[in-house]
């Protein structure tokens, strides 16, 4: 029997750029809690935009966010991962020297950002809706630093990944996070770690977990349990970690409701 759903969010809960979340999942999720399965938002957003976009049933789920940098479970911080100080400034600072290219430093309660142009300040603050904080000077940024990320307007393309990768996949985890950007991350740090984390607070084994994602920063989580579903849109890397695809999560989900938990129903 199944005892948590993890899912990401953009590309896979979040389709075609959305950036609010189907009216139909939050009744899932309930039903999904009076069955006695826990869902988990797993995403590399930001904890305070993924609260907000779950509003309607943030008290009664779990959180994954900054690509497993940060896991919350009733308003408690399980862990939260950081970066050392001067890979920090290195990372940003190569990002600024790079035509094209905007940063964010994800901290717990800010993204901090210093926006090249009006469309990244207004992505941030208006489409994304996260909480920033717009910074002049790189020592504003005093708290410590989970996730960083390259935003790229046009699209990250394979040479841009490949650039990234050569500068720092030697100190930390560079991986793709959607159609415009490139996250850094601790080499610790994954969506796997978060899932971990809660299988082993709350006696869940891999069996008993579902999971959906659409990226390269899914890969991780959809390996570590045998219940795993790919968006059928997904990369074919992504679909190839994966033991399952779907088109969209709330299928499987009324699915496993209907069958109560019973996973043998659903595939």
């Amino acid at each position: 029997m199944i005892k948590l759903v993890a899912s990401d969010l953009d590309g896979t809960l979040l389709l075609n750029g959305a950036q609010s979340l189907p009216e139909e999942l939050f009744p899932l999720i309930k039903e999904l809690k009076n069955l006695g399965i826990l869902f988990v938002a797993a995403s590399g957003r930001q904890y305070a935009n993924m609260k907000r976009l779950f509003a309607p049933v943030a008290d009664e789920m779990a959180f994954i966010s900054e690509n497993g940098g940060l896991a919350v479970f009733n308003d408690e911080v399980l862990y939260q991962d950081s970066f050392p100080r001067e890979l920090v400034l290195e990372i940003i600072k190569a990002i600024e020297n790079k035509n094209g290219a905007e940063f964010t430093c994800s901290t717990k309660d800010y993204y901090y950002i210093r926006p090249k142009t009006e469309h990244f300040e207004d992505l941030m603050l208006n489409v994304v809706k996260n909480n920033c904080r717009i910074i002049k000077d790189l020592s504003e940024i005093t708290e410590p630093c989970m996730k960083l990320a390259v935003y790229e307007r046009g699209g990250i393309m394979e040479d841009s990944v490949s650039y990234w990768k050569e500068r720092f996949g030697d100190r930390c985890t560079v991986v793709t996070s959607g159609f415009a950007w490139v996250d850094f991350v601790p080499f610790t740090t994954n969506k796997a770690r978060g899932l971990k984390e809660y299988q082993e607070r709350l006696g869940i084994r891999p069996e008993e977990c579902v999971v959906f994602g659409d990226e390269y920063n899914d890969m991780a989580m959809l390996k570590a349990v045998p219940y795993s579903f790919a968006m059928a849109h997904a990369k074919q890397g992504v679909r190839e970690s994966a033991s399952y695809e779907t088109e969209r999560v709330e299928t499987i989900l009324k699915k496993l409701i209907k069958a109560k938990g019973n996973i043998e129903e659903v595939i």
